[in-house]
């Protein structure tokens, strides 16, 4: 396989166990690099797992995971932060009592070259060139998501979808190749939810960015992904374009229950309903 048909990232035969729990079965699934790639599933299904052990969070028990083609199955989430790989979480990890600008640089402190030593040395060495060169990279992200006017709040203090917005842009500071975002829009309305999709795909198709998402809005998902996977109790049931995993069967009845019989009997579907 030549460079450019590697994959942007790979999992073969990933399990995951806690204990007696089976998180993860032999799921094994690629990643172009450029995709908007989406994991789908009902509530347990593992979608959560697979991302942690996309990210380093998760070792798995069993299987491979790759990235650029070299094998990172044992490496921690900061060495994968550094080959580019992001991440936001489903549950908001910001630092609260900072603000909106200090919480987005903390994610570039990977790319920081100079050390406590040099930056002791502020107004003489190039640490005061580096900050200044971060921080219109920090502006350009916050331009992007149209966060300007929050940008010297405190985290805290903001609403839920805002705190949402300025945990993606923490993420996009890392400058990943491949970012995670696990249900970037939970909890949003409406309105939120349609700013995230554009936001993201304006990551994808401006910015570069391959992208894997959860999401449980099965519209966003089915709109803005060009390939979908979709985990029922950590086993991986369908994968292919938007269209191919809506007709699917097996999706059918992982999400409403269906079997082939109710399906070719309309007034017990309508019952169900």
């Amino acid at each position: 396989m030549s460079a450019a048909d590697t994959p942007m990232f790979e999992a073969r035969g990933v399990s995951l166990r806690f204990g007696g729990v089976q998180a993860l079965t032999d799921v094994s699934f690629h990643i172009k690099k450029g995709e908007l790639f989406s994991i789908i599933g009902p509530n347990g299904a593992g979608k959560t797992s697979m991302v942690n052990c996309i990210s380093g969070r998760y070792r798995p028990t069993d299987g491979k995971v790759y990235f650029k083609g070299q094998d990172v199955t044992g490496m921690t989430p900061n060495h994968r932060a550094a080959l580019g790989i992001g991440r936001t979480f489903q549950n908001l990890a910001l630092f609260g009592h900072m603000t909106v600008l200090d919480n987005i640089m903390v994610g570039r402190h990977h790319l920081l070259k100079n050390n406590f030593l040099t930056g002791a040395l502020y107004w003489f060495t190039g640490a005061r060139q580096e900050e200044l060169a971060h921080r219109r990279e920090v502006e350009e992200i916050i331009d992007f998501l149209e966060i300007q006017h929050v940008r010297k709040a405190t985290a805290g203090t903001l609403s839920y979808g805002l705190r949402k917005r300025v945990e993606l842009a923490r993420a996009i500071a890392l400058k990943p190749d491949l970012i995670l975002l696990d249900e970037p829009m939970a909890g949003m309305n409406l309105e939120e939810k349609e700013d995230m999709a554009r936001y993201i795909v304006d990551l994808n198709e401006e910015w570069g960015m391959t992208v894997v998402m959860i999401e449980h809005d099965m519209g966003v998902v089915m709109d803005i992904s060009h390939r979908v996977m979709v985990l029922e109790f950590g086993k991986k049931i369908a994968e292919g374009s938007p269209e191919e995993v809506l007709a699917d069967p097996r999706v059918k009845r992982a999400y409403l229950g269906e079997d082939d019989e109710e399906e070719a009997a309309p007034p017990q579907k309508q019952e169900v309903a």
